[in-house]
């Protein structure tokens, strides 16, 4: 009976970490539960029950003894899908009979302390690019690429120094937001730029939340209303940020 509960403790530290890894890397609430599910179920434990929230995750399983119940709390969200694929990965593995308890408790804690981010520098360059051709594409002239770049690199980069600094993200979004703002306006007025409207639209989309309005959507289909309405809050509160900061720079100048 004490081997088993050790056993079924075990089972639950890798749901848990399963799901926590997902879950801090942008994954859909409905994903998380079913692959802690799944994974429960592929080592014995098929009475299992999660709940899941952005900002924390329950989860208790049901066994010969007393339910075991634990909680787990989530302070810090990205953006991470390679992580996501990871666990994917693994919990298809363990579906298959392919990776052990052992096994896949030794990956999961690997991928966890995993650094899968591309180098700063690369973020800045590729936020740059994204907000040029992000121009282009809502109807703006090649004229105006290089300083939606410019204005869309230097909005990314103030974000994360921000963010360092004021670790609230209405905040940092705001000032980044306004730095685009107050670059875009100084451009169109030295003649470097010319359609002030697109360089803007062009270089905030780099601070558009979009996964987190695509996530919200998606887990309010699956009947996931809490989760849904929290991350579709958050996505609203950025928004907010991201038109405040741009209107404080129309409204001044």
């Amino acid at each position: 009976m004490e081997e088993q509960a050790i056993q079924t403790k075990e089972i639950m530290e890798v749901c848990l970490l399963a799901g926590k890894i997902m879950l801090q890397s942008g994954g859909e609430t409905y994903r998380v539960e079913d692959t802690m599910t799944r994974i429960a179920a592929s080592f014995g434990l098929k009475q299992t029950h999660s709940y899941v929230t952005p900002t924390g995750i329950i989860f208790s399983a049901e066994g010969t003894g007393p339910t075991r119940t634990k909680l787990i709390r989530i302070s810090e969200r990205s953006t991470d899908l390679k992580k996501v694929d990871l666990v994917n990965s693994i919990s298809r593995g363990i579906s298959n009979g392919e990776i052990d308890l052992q096994e896949a408790s030794e990956r999961l804690n690997e991928i966890h302390s995993m650094d899968l981010t591309f180098p700063f520098r690369i973020q800045v360059v590729a936020a740059s690019l994204a907000s040029g051709c992000f121009m282009i594409m809502f109807n703006g002239t090649w004229n105006d690429f290089l300083p939606a770049m410019l204005t869309g690199g230097a909005g990314f980069l103030s974000y994360v120094y921000f963010h360092r600094f004021v670790p609230v993200k209405f905040f940092s979004e705001f000032l980044a937001s306004f730095i685009i703002g107050l670059m875009s306006f100084f451009f169109v007025k030295m003649g470097f730029g010319h359609q002030l409207d697109k360089i803007i639209i062009g270089s905030v989309m780099t601070l558009v939340p979009g996964l987190l309005v695509t996530n919200a959507i998606r887990d309010l289909m699956a009947g996931h209303l809490v989760a849904g309405l929290s991350k579709g809050a958050e996505a609203f509160l950025t928004a907010f940020a991201i038109g405040a900061g741009i209107a404080a720079v129309v409204s001044f100048l």
